[in-house]
């Protein structure tokens, strides 16, 4: 002790003397000094010892050291006494007014001594100072030190070196005076004997950190920054240790109450206090030692590094140097002013500190924070600069602080907030210079942010990355330096990156961009290679798969109904769940995936029409119907667009201002400020700009705060709320916005809010506030940022100017939103589940393409295209596990162009990248085809053009490389083209497909399609098809042909289509392979078998038909019906529902023109129907209708008549096929249309019918001998079966029959018409009524009805044959059937002649006027009208004016005439039998001659009764007889016509005859009179005798009186017969009737025998007045 005691004395006297020689010393300005220290030398201050000061101060210093040893503390306890304490203030004094001195040499002097009593524990000062109240002597000399360099402080505790120029001291310049400073400030805060704290701490910081910013000594420069750096690290660790001991004191503590004994805790307490006391003196004893070798370690470093400096700088520097010194006199030091309103006493700094150290720790801190938000100056800023130099030591101070972080700096709340609220928004404003230093610092306080405080951070971390990293990546206008740093960032932190975007969008010098392009590349795969291995669970490998398929892995994501795409709420496991977690069933995953979808596209529409939006989102069923909903849907959804919200709240549709109502309802305003609810009410939307919406917003509000604050005394109604809300936004918009220039006062808002509405004033303080808050802190309702658009700029100065612009911008929305979440608590959640990978690759893929797209394009180094490669086979890895078809899709098509294997690609330029994308492209083919889709299509048009390559870069088709573009290739790209035909790009390509066996159902329908596509594309080639595809798609048939039938028929599907559209290809050579190998599948397919009612042969059988129709070429024809054929011959046992395909081609065999085709087709055909129905009909039934069509078609081939004949001959062998199996056709089923068809049907529908219809078909289609034929086999087939045909079978059958007569319908050439109905008609109408007559117990009331009606369509036709057989068939229908009619059938009978003859009579004869007369004015010209001369006129006149309409009038009226006739006739034979007429009247004649050679007698033959008279009823022969006398009428009333007779004369009608209907005349009065007679004979009909008689007297008598008119000789000749006929019946009478009927007719008789009458008519004539003598008892008999 005595020699530390004698150090200390040595200390302040060779100080005090030192001061005293020094020459500084006799100047007046230094007089106060000198005083001080002589007295200190000279004067003793006790009284009986004259104890010098210099003695004083050694017994103080000597005293009490047992006391120091027992004190437990780090830091000595303050001396007590004022004696000590004003003795110790007294030997301070001349220190003090040293360091006040202008001279260099004493201040160096006194910090010397200063600096050595602190370090050596010779001053503790820890004394309260006498000058200042509240303060310690400690904190004063502290002062005094600082003093030395900046003179008085601001009150903010922030030196402003400008302020403060003119009261520094001379020694401010003095490098030893600053790094005497530098010394005795780390001794004062690193020692362990004083103890400083707050202010003075933060004083002793500053301090340093002005020399280091105003001295222009290196050595001072390097030494304030470490020993800053030091001072920070003591105080921070101080901290830690004092937390440290205060949790290991807490714990010996809990353990010695928990004791039973107290002796342990005794010997524990006393053992830590021993401990802590030895440590103590280990610090104090060593301590003399320690500061010294800590401050020489710093200079020792500080010299080496700076002489290291100057020797690298000095030869460059020089000039600048000397201008410095002279020029750059500091001018400010940059002030620690706050970046917002709050001053120290802030909520951070109010908490509680658990202990002074946190508190000393925390203003430190905060104190770097704020130092390093100053803003630089304008322009580019100078590396010298204060403010440059400030920011950057500031945030190397901040980064230590960091990278050393303690557990209580990283968990304590004071702490975690100030980095939130200072540091983060520092690291806003910083992490966007243009500075790269500053930058680079910046960004390596993230990454330590990131790496020790990521889970109180999460917000501002999103903050970082969005507004900072990705806007800097994005523009082109920062430098490389900034891409770079972001870049090695970003790789530092891949494991985590959730977006990395295109890097390389600026062009930079070759050397920076391969290292930065390799570096980002390694980034970028890196990042991709963790989310592939994060996500590996969901991959299926298709080379593990079975060919059934595996269950499709569904995608989703889990935050689908949260605001922001973290993964804060999307964890649901447990936490031992490692990187996977249990899915749920995919149906539902798949279900959220489509609501997520469903809700951004409602949100979107709901930003830009709000109504829309929300409509959508009801009509999808994810937002409820009720305002309630509706309102909830406002208030929770942050994605909605807070303009939309208030513009639709505001609307006056009654809908909008409901849900406003329930919006605001929903808000609680409960013991809320008015002012604070106003602001709540606001921020949930922006108010809309119209004052009628801001009006119905605010009423509401007000209403709604009154009722939730019903106990208020501030409103006496909401009235008064509505007025004071509404001020309140007029008051916010009048002081924040810049447009208005006169600002409201506080006196004019109280005044404006005066007079209140209810006589209730707001009280005025209240409005006070609310100014001065709404004036402080204005209602906010923020813009988005608006980005700078991209702009290409080769200036670099201008490029610079962007930058610095772009930065601005985006500091300003970092820093706002720095701001905003500063007091956000946001959990970070480590992600646990995989479905996490979805959103971050949807977020990021863009930019990854580009990345990747840009590395292969540009560049040819091998490393950077590996990179670039594996890059995208992870990206197609991840598209493809999570089904993201557009983004696989990108990638795909990326990777197939960088083949240089694409259409336009130029493949003469191939390089070895190019190879190793060929080779990625099949590794990828090979392990993720179940998932690539269509994007097979890119992968198989490059393994197209492989396989060219291959053939020209082997030299066997080198004609592929001819064209406008071709060029030559040179040696290296030759050499690479070669590289395709290596053995292992071939096995590769090979195993694609054969590996497609193991691709799942809906992947191998993907693989086929594409394939298809391919084939169709090589085809269609101009020049040179190729048929590399239409190959391997004929082995991947085989290959999967094994495959289960669900899968091969979607397979087929796409197949078959193919097949068609390449066997109707141009080229022969492919059409013949196409259909070969269509053969051999097909013989391979049907090997197989199939069971009944399937379909799948029918399916794969169809392109034959397809090709077969479509295919012109007579050698492709030949080749589908030889492969055909071939299948029949072969496997006819397997054949099933593929038998329709097989008709159906040779059904278009069967109109081929070329001989072999029809032939070979044909003799197939009748192979099928002659042999194998025998063997197989059950199985082929279901094509019989096939069958049947195809031999029809082939009896229509006019070309071949034999094949038709024969044709014919075998649809009557599948007749007899039918008849035998008809119990096939019921129990078969399985036809498609048989679904409704009963099961007694079935035989007609699928047998008959069809074979009978197609019979028909062959008579309305062929020629005369054919259709004759078929015919024929028709009526023949129906009279063998047609009893076993049910009733309605024949209506349906009569219905095509009929149609046979449907042919004169249709207008065509008249001779093949006429042929038609002088034939076919003809044959058919007497066929139809032979099988009527046949089956008239069926047909009779089923169809006669029909079959009149068409008899009666028939005679109405202009065409006489067809009208005569008509009436023919309808003679002969009821001859042969008219026994079995009833009543009512010989109604419809009757009533058909009836139409007939009425449909039928040429009443136009009588009408007809030709178009102009000129027979007057003949007749005037020549006279009398001579029978020459009228035959003349008549020819002119024919030739004149005749026309096209009269010559079909008259074809027609000759028709109808010629009809009736038939009609009569037909009449006469149905009631009498055919040509019992004629024979009646040739044996009345021949009796009449013979009674006039009086050979003979009158009584005539009886004959067997064989017409229908008897069975005809009276009213329906005196029906007929009305009808034939009505024809006789008309034909008589003709025939009197001689003027109209002679018009049609001259006209032409019926030729050089003079146009007469004489044998109508005469034929319809005789057949009437034939029936009346023998009617008035009947004794069957007496009931009717009067009405006959009395119609028959009345005939007779018209008949005499009429033949009596007649003038021509011929007309009565024609008579004759007639005339016989009556006489004769009026002759056979008895003589009662006689006598009735000659008394009527006796006057006519009597005029009659005045003509020149034939013999025979003279004859019985006579006989008649011979009776008339007895029967009037005239004469007697």
């Amino acid at each position: 002790m005595q020699s530390n005691s004698k150090t200390k004395e040595m200390f302040i006297l060779r100080a005090l003397e030192k001061i005293l020689n020094d020459k500084e010393i006799r100047r007046s300005n230094h007089s106060q000094l000198k005083r001080a220290c002589e007295a200190a030398l000279a004067n003793t201050i006790l009284p009986n010892r004259r104890m010098s000061f210099l003695d004083q101060i050694r017994k103080e210093t000597s005293e009490a050291p047992d006391e120091h040893e027992k004190i437990s503390d780090a830091l000595p306890l303050p001396k007590s006494g004022e004696t000590n304490a004003l003795t110790t203030e007294k030997y301070f004094l001349p220190f003090e007014l040293a360091c006040q001195s202008k001279s260099s040499r004493i201040v160096v002097t006194a910090l010397d001594c200063l600096q050595k009593l602190i370090a050596y524990g010779h001053l503790t000062a820890n004394i309260p100072d006498s000058t200042t109240p509240g303060k310690l002597l400690i904190d004063r000399i502290v002062e005094t030190i600082c003093a030395c360099f900046t003179g008085p402080q601001t009150d903010e505790g922030i030196f402003i070196i400008k302020k403060l120029v003119p009261k520094v001291n001379n020694a401010f310049h003095s490098p030893g005076v600053q790094l005497q400073i530098i010394k005795a400030l780390l001794t004062v805060v690193t020692s362990q004997h004083v103890e400083v704290h707050e202010g003075t701490v933060l004083l002793a910081v500053r301090t340093c950190y002005g020399i280091f910013l105003a001295s222009k000594n290196l050595i001072n420069q390097t030494t304030a920054r470490a020993t800053l750096t030091q001072m920070l690290n003591v105080i921070f660790t101080r901290m830690e240790n004092q937390a440290l001991e205060a949790e290991v004191q807490a714990e010996i503590q809990s353990t010695s109450e928990s004791k039973l004994s107290n002796g342990t805790d005794t010997k524990s307490v006393r053992s830590l206090k021993t401990d802590s006391s030895e440590s103590d003196i280990v610090n104090e004893s060593s301590g003399e030692r320690v500061v010294p070798e800590i401050i020489d370690m710093i200079l020792d470093n500080v010299m080496s590094e700076v002489e290291g400096k100057l020797a690298e700088t000095q030869t460059n520097n020089s000039a600048e140097n000397e201008t410095q010194s002279v020029s750059s006199s500091i001018t400010r030091i940059p002030s620690q002013e706050s970046m917002d309103t709050q001053s120290e006493n802030d909520s951070v700094v109010t908490a509680k500190f658990t202990h002074i150290l946190q508190k000393d720790a925390f203003l430190v801190f905060r104190s770097l924070c704020k130092l390093s938000m100053k803003p630089l100056p304008d322009g580019t800023p100078d590396p010298k600069s204060h403010e440059l130099r400030s920011k950057i030591l500031s945030l190397q101070l901040l980064l230590s602080i960091l990278q050393n972080a303690g557990p209580v700096f990283r968990s304590n709340e004071i702490f975690i907030t100030a980095i939130k609220q200072y540091l983060c928004v520092a690291l806003s404003k910083n992490g966007v210079s243009s500075v790269p230093k500053v930058f680079e610092l910046s960004l390596a306080i993230f990454l330590a942010l990131l790496s020790n405080f990521k889970l109180h951070l999460k917000m501002q971390i999103e903050v970082f990355f969005k507004e900072i990293f990705l806007n800097i990546l994005e523009t082109s206008n920062s430098s490389f330096e900034h891409k770079w740093m972001v870049i090695q960032a970003l790789t530092r932190i891949c494991g985590d990156a959730q977006s990395v975007v295109d890097i390389y969008s600026w062009a930079l010098p070759p050397n920076q961009e391969r290292a930065m392009k390799l570096r980002g590349l390694e980034c970028l795969v890196s990042i991709l290679k963790c989310m592939v291995e994060w996500s590996k669970d969901l991959y299926v490998n298709p080379n593990t798969q079975s060919t059934v398929g595996e269950q499709q892995h569904r995608e989703t994501d889990e935050a689908s109904m949260k605001s922001h795409g973290g993964s804060s709420n999307s964890l649901h496991s447990s936490e031992s769940g490692g990187n996977k977690e249990i899915l749920d069933s995919p149906e539902q995953l798949e279900v959220l995936k489509q609501q997520k979808e469903v809700w951004e596209t409602g949100i979107d529409t709901f930003n830009r029409k709000p109504r829309k939006g929300i409509t959508y989102l009801q009509e999808q069923g994810l937002l409820g119907p009720t305002h309630e909903d509706v309102a909830k849907f406002l208030h929770n959804e942050d994605r909605l667009d807070k303009t939309f919200i208030g513009e639709f709240l505001g609307d006056n549709d009654e809908y909008c201002k409901q849900v406003m109502y329930t919006y605001v309802d929903q808000m609680d305003f409960a013991n809320m400020d008015f002012v604070a609810a106003l602001r709540h009410f606001l921020e949930g939307f922006r108010l809309p700009g119209e004052a009628q919406k801001i009006d119905r917003l605010m009423e509401k509000f007000a209403s709604r705060y009154c009722e939730c604050n019903p106990n208020n005394r501030l409103f006496a109604s909401a009235d008064t709320a509505y007025v004071l809300g509404f001020s309140i936004i007029m008051l916010t918009t009048d002081l924040h916005s810049p447009q208005v220039k006169n600002k409201m006062t506080k006196e004019q808002y109280i005044k404006l809010n005066s007079g209140n509405t209810d006589s209730k004033d707001v009280p005025v303080e209240y409005l006070s506030q609310i100014y001065d808050e709404i004036a402080g802190h204005e209602i906010k309702m923020k813009n988005p940022i608006s980005k700078p658009g991209k702009q290409q700029v080769n200036n670099e100065k201008k490029r610079k100017i962007l930058f610095d612009m772009e930065m601005e911008a985006i500091s300003t929305a970092a820093k706002n939103l720095m701001e905003s979440v500063s007091h956000v608590q946001a959990p970070f959640t480590l992600a646990k589940h995989l479905e996490h990978v979805r959103p971050m690759f949807k977020m990021a893929w863009t930019s990854f393409l580009a990345a990747f797209s840009v590395g292969l394009q540009d560049c040819d180094d091998p490393e950077v295209a590996a990179l670039c490669l594996d890059g995208i086979r992870c990206a197609i890895r991840i598209a493809c596990i999570f089904h993201m078809t557009l983004e696989r899709d990108a990638y795909v098509q990326a990777l197939a162009r960088f083949t240089l294997l694409t259409a336009n690609s130029p493949i003469m330029d191939m390089k070895a990248k190019n190879i190793d994308t060929i080779k990625t492209l099949i590794m990828v083919a090979h392990t993720d085809g179940n998932y690539l889709g269509t994007s097979w299509l890119d992968i198989l048009k490059c393994i197209s053009q492989l396989e060219l390559a291959q053939l020209i870069g082997t030299g066997v088709r080198p004609e592929f490389l001819s064209g406008p573009g071709h060029k030559p290739p040179d040696p290296s790209s030759k050499e690479h083209i070669g590289q395709t035909s290596s053995q292992s790009v071939v096995v590769a390509v090979d195993r694609i497909f054969t590996g497609s066996i193991r691709l799942d159902g809906d992947a191998i329908v993907e693989f086929v399609k594409a394939l298809c596509k391919v084939s169709l594309e090589e085809l269609a080639h101009p020049g040179q098809p190729r048929m590399f595809s239409l190959q391997k798609i004929v082995e991947i048939s085989y290959y999967n042909m094994g495959r289960i039938r669900l899968q091969w028929s979607r397979i087929w599907q796409v197949l078959g289509e193919h097949f068609n559209t390449v066997g109707c290809n141009p080229n022969e050579e492919i059409c013949f392979f196409a259909v070969d190998s269509l053969r051999q599948l097909s013989m391979k397919f049907i090997e197989k078998g199939e069971f009944s009612n399937f379909r799948f042969q029918k399916d794969f059988l169809r392109p034959f038909e397809y090709i077969m129709k479509n295919n012109v070429s007579p050698t492709i024809r030949d080749m589908v019906v030889r492969c055909v054929a071939q299948m029949v011959n072969s496997q006819a046992k397997n054949i099933r529902s593929g038998w329709k395909n097989i008709f159906s081609v040779f059904h278009l065999a069967a109109g081929d023109q070329e001989e072999a085709i029809v032939e070979l087709a044909f003799q197939t055909t009748g192979k099928i129907v002659m042999d194998l129905y025998e063997k197989q009909f059950p199985s082929m039934i279901d094509s019989f209708q096939d069958a049947v069509k195809c031999l029809s078609e082939f009896a229509c081939n006019a070309r071949f008549p034999d094949t038709s004949m024969e044709a014919i001959r075998l649809v009557r062998a599948c007749a007899c096929s039918v008849s035998t199996a008809p119990h096939l056709f019921t129990e078969h089923a399985g036809m498609e249309s048989d679904v409704a068809v009963l099961e007694s049907d079935r035989v007609w529908v699928r047998g008959w019918f069809p074979l009978l219809f197609s019979l028909s078909c062959v008579v309305n289609r062929c020629k005369l001998d054919v259709r004759t034929r078929a015919l024929t086999v028709l009526f023949e087939i129906i009279k063998t079966y047609g009893d076993t045909f049910s009733a309605h079978w024949w209506r349906d059958l009569f219905k095509v029959l009929f149609r046979i007569f449907d042919n004169m319908k249709l207008p065509e050439k008249q001779p093949e018409k006429a042929e038609w109905m002088t034939t076919t008609c003809n044959h058919a109408l007497y066929a139809i009524v032979d099988v009527f007559t046949q089956y008239f117990d069926v047909l009779g009331p089923l169809l006669l009805e029909e079959l009149y009606s068409q008899l009666h369509w028939c005679v109405q036709q202009d065409n006489e044959q067809l009208a005569r057989s008509g009436t023919n068939c309808l003679e002969n229908l009821v001859n042969s059937n008219g026994h079995k009619f009833d009543e009512a059938t010989w109604d419809k009978t009757c009533q058909c002649m009836l139409d007939i003859f009425n449909s039928t009579v040429p009443s136009s004869l009588l009408t007809w006027k030709p178009e102009s007369m000129k027979t007057t004015a003949v007749i005037e010209q020549n006279g009398d009208v001579g029978i020459s001369r009228g035959i003349l006129k008549r020819s002119s006149y024919q030739e004149n004016n005749i026309n096209n309409s009269d010559v079909n009038l008259f074809n027609s009226l000759t028709i109808k005439s010629a009809v009736q006739l038939e009609l009569i006739q037909t009449i006469d034979n149905i009631v009498f039998y055919p040509a019992t007429s004629r024979k009646e009247d040739a044996e009345t004649l021949a009796l009449a001659a013979a009674d006039m050679t009086g050979s003979g007698s009158l009584t005539e033959c009886q004959r067997e009764e064989q017409g229908m008279y008897r069975l005809l009823s009276s009213p329906h022969l005196l029906q007929l007889t009305e009808c034939l006398l009505q024809s006789h009428r008309f034909a008589k009333a003709f025939n009197l016509n001689h003027e109209q007779r002679n018009l049609l004369w001259k006209a032409g009608y019926k030729g050089s005859v003079k146009p007469n209907l004489l044998k109508q005349e005469t034929q319809s009065l005789a057949c009437s009179l034939r029936i009346l007679f023998k009617m008035y004979c009947d004794e069957g009909r007496q009931q009717h005798w009067p009405v006959i008689e009395a119609k028959l007297l009345a005939v007779c008598q018209e008949a005499l009186e009429y033949f009596l008119q007649l003038q021509s000789e011929g007309h009565r000749e024609a008579w004759t017969s007639l005339l016989l006929l009556v006489l004769t019946r009026i002759l056979k009478m008895p003589d009662n009737r006689f006598a009735v009927h000659v008394s009527r007719y006796y006057p006519l008789l009597c005029e009659i025998v005045c003509f020149d009458l034939k013999a025979e008519l003279r004859s019985i004539l006579r006989r008649v007045f011979l009776r008339i003598g007895p029967v009037f008892h005239i004469t007697p008999t």
